[in-house]
């Protein structure tokens, strides 16, 4: 059962760094910092934006428009901390 508690902790440390270079490359791209003809900016926003959208697109969805300003990856942050605390604190403790 730890292994697959571990497991399941690795996956979500594992998205935390993927929200965040997501976010990081959005700021990028919007301030026009990398070039979005080159293939390889291309191919790595795409992923990147493959791999976040299907979680983040519901959360927008629910939020108030406010603007230029997206707050969904900080909802998903703070929703993966919590997932996490959980599991440390209450289903971790008592795995065997």
């Amino acid at each position: 059962m730890r292994a697959i508690l571990d497991v399941i902790m690795i996956a979500l440390d594992l998205y935390i760094w993927v929200l965040i270079a997501s976010a990081i490359f959005s700021w990028l791209y919007a301030f026009n910092v990398v070039n979005p003809r080159n293939q390889v900016v291309s191919v790595i926003g795409n992923a990147l934006f493959q791999l976040t959208e299907p979680v983040l697109r519901p959360i927008r969805n629910l939020l108030p428009n406010m603007g230029g300003l997206d707050l969904s990856p900080i909802v998903v942050l703070l929703l993966i901390f919590l997932i996490q605390r959980l599991i440390i604190y209450y289903v971790y403790p008592y795995a065997f």
